[in-house]
């Protein structure tokens, strides 16, 4: 198995001002990825120890999810100083050393921003408790007097009311009656965009990052961070767990703290900014917005550079679903001009490995626990590889999740007391939550040798056999796959260009771009490809005849006419 060619080291800050589009990112959960000093807690020093890895692999970026200082209620997403590094993760230092060694390897950092929330031990929100009633610090946040009912309806995303109460945070008599807003956890009060002191301090985070050689952000809950004046009730209520996800998706487009007009003067902001650094420096939203043609929006010229295509992530292995959202998103590249951004897997879903050998029509919105059904192992496999080489045939940037390179399923076996995920003890138990996805990485058949005797989440046993050493002198491994894979993108020049979807078959999805198919077999039985050409790279053996190429079941093909 040959694997990716060295790449070129980053020349400088106005280089390559495309380099993203159709770029390979890799999202390193830093908590999860590489333990350097074996406490159970992924760090900085791990991922530079896993640098020359990551290049071998063939991916163009790494997307660092959050290691700021944090008191970790929510893994790091509960950010206490936008300004620092996490003392478990490593040191200011440290992250300019990953920066500089990643840059010399030619792989590019994007750095998680999380601008929708704070930690409620960030200084800022412990002023504004300190201050009291109608202070110009508790403007920077959502305070509303309420009595003994929370002052609207709205849900949290993890379950209950996005509301607690202020008097036993401040243990201040007047603050009876009154609350703060939180969309997520009740340890991530929202914070007011529609004050100038909060966008000021985003200007200074966002320029701290790029002094240190970031080279662009991915913008957490990038559709949130306005509110509709007023604060008036969604449709959802507290009930987001009895709602059909489709329907949930709809709704919440229309919901008073989601995709409001005024979070594009943001962006456009945030784009004079990094502009001011170099056109290399780029933007990927987290745009949780089910209409396309809102969501396109965020990817206007003088705005983000990306926005991840959740839909194709959701859709799970239907043909009929997947070819009309391939259509879709075609249809706005070239309405607007964008992108596609594509993504199986991320820190918040049932890793694809797993998820996509469950039936049509299944919800995974809680999770997945002990009490679920048991997933089928090799067909989760066979179709997260054909699903993952097909993507990367279709014109756009794609993303990677740590661990998927090795196939890593979910965790099902979790105990419940090890369980960290807010989402777990807001739902009463309903949920499983995310911890599933999160396990650490295993690297050598001996995961206490990588992460000591005590990981922060349960590595389940046999976990060494999928181990980055065990699969690599194993030519057919899932990592030396997708090592091939990236090689055989990269030396055809695939993920770049004008594309059309193709209605050949009802079982197969095929994107034509140039000179160049993407095939992906979703049916049950072989699938003849009405095409001559040359198959230059197969999840499975195409067999022949007459001429013709017959794709195997779950597998997928890229064609070159």
């Amino acid at each position: 198995m040959e694997t990716s060619a060295a790449l070129h080291p980053v020349e400088g800050p106005n280089s390559a001002a495309d380099w993203w589009q159709g770029g390979v990112f890799y999202q390193v959960y830093p908590r999860s990825f590489a333990d350097s000093n074996r406490d159970g807690i992924g760090d900085l020093h791990g991922v530079l120890g896993r640098l020359d890895y990551l290049q071998q692999l063939g991916v163009d970026a790494l997307w660092l999810s959050p290691f700021y200082p944090s008191p970790q209620h929510d893994t790091g997403y509960d950010v206490s100083d936008y300004f620092g590094v996490n003392p478990e993760y490593g040191t200011i230092e440290d992250f300019v050393q990953v920066v500089d060694a990643a840059h010399d390897r030619g792989l590019r950092i994007l750095i998680d921003l999380v601008p929708n929330h704070s930690s409620s031990e960030h200084p800022l929100f412990q002023a504004a408790l300190a201050s009291g009633v109608g202070s110009p610090e508790r403007d920077r946040y959502f305070f509303r007097y309420g009595g003994d009912n929370p002052p609207n309806n709205w849900g949290s995303q993890f379950g209950g009311p996005a509301w607690s109460q202020v008097q036993p945070l401040s243990g201040k008599e007047e603050d009876r009656g009154w609350w703060y807003l939180h969309l997520f956890d009740a340890s991530q009060p929202d914070l007011n965009w529609d004050n100038p002191d909060v966008r000021h301090l985003f200007d200074e985070v966002l320029r701290f990052w790029l002094d240190l050689g970031a080279d662009g952000f991915r913008v957490d809950v990038a559709h949130g961070l306005v509110k509709k004046p007023g604060l008036p009730d969604d449709q959802i209520g507290l009930n987001r767990l009895e709602i059909a996800p489709e329907e949930l998706g709809r709704l919440y487009d229309q919901a008073p703290y989601f995709d409001q007009d005024d979070v594009h003067n943001i962006y456009r902001r945030w784009r004079r900014i990094l502009d001011d650094y170099g056109p290399d420096r780029i933007m990927i939203g987290e745009v949780g917005v089910q209409d396309p043609n809102r969501k396109a929006l965020y990817i206007r010229p003088g705005e983000m550079n990306q926005a991840f295509s959740f839909r194709v992530m959701h859709i799970g292995w239907d043909a009929p679903r997947l070819r009309e959202a391939l259509q879709t998103a075609n249809g706005l590249e070239l309405k607007f001009g964008g992108i596609n951004t594509w993504v199986l897997s991320n820190h918040d879903v049932v890793r694809h490995a797993t998820r996509l050998c469950y039936p049509r029509g299944s919800i995974f919105e809680g999770g997945l626990g002990p009490s679920d059904p048991r997933p089928d192992r090799e067909m989760g496999l066979r179709r997260g590889l054909a699903y993952t080489v097909f993507l990367l045939g279709v014109p756009g940037s794609c993303y990677l999740y740590n661990g998927e390179e090795l196939g890593l399923p979910e965790v099902l076996e979790i105990p419940d007391q090890a369980r960290t995920d807010p989402t777990w003890e807001r739902t009463g138990h309903r949920s499983y939550g995310r911890d599933g996805a999160r396990v650490p990485l295993p690297w050598t058949a001996d995961p206490v040798a990588d992460w000591g005797p005590n990981p922060w989440l349960p590595i389940p046993d046999g976990w060494g056999e999928l181990s980055a050493e065990r699969q690599e002198g194993d030519p057919n491994s899932v990592l030396n796959q997708y090592r091939h894979f990236l090689q055989v993108r990269r030396q055809y020049g695939l993920g770049q260009g004008e594309w059309e979807v193709l209605d050949v078959d009802p079982d197969l999805v095929v994107v034509r771009a140039g000179h160049y198919l993407s095939v992906l077999n979703l049916g049950i039985g072989e699938r003849k490809l009405p095409f001559t050409g040359q198959v230059i790279l197969a999840t499975e053996p195409p067999r022949q005849e007459d001429g013709h190429y017959w794709l195997a079941p779950n597998s997928a093909a890229w064609v070159q006419l």
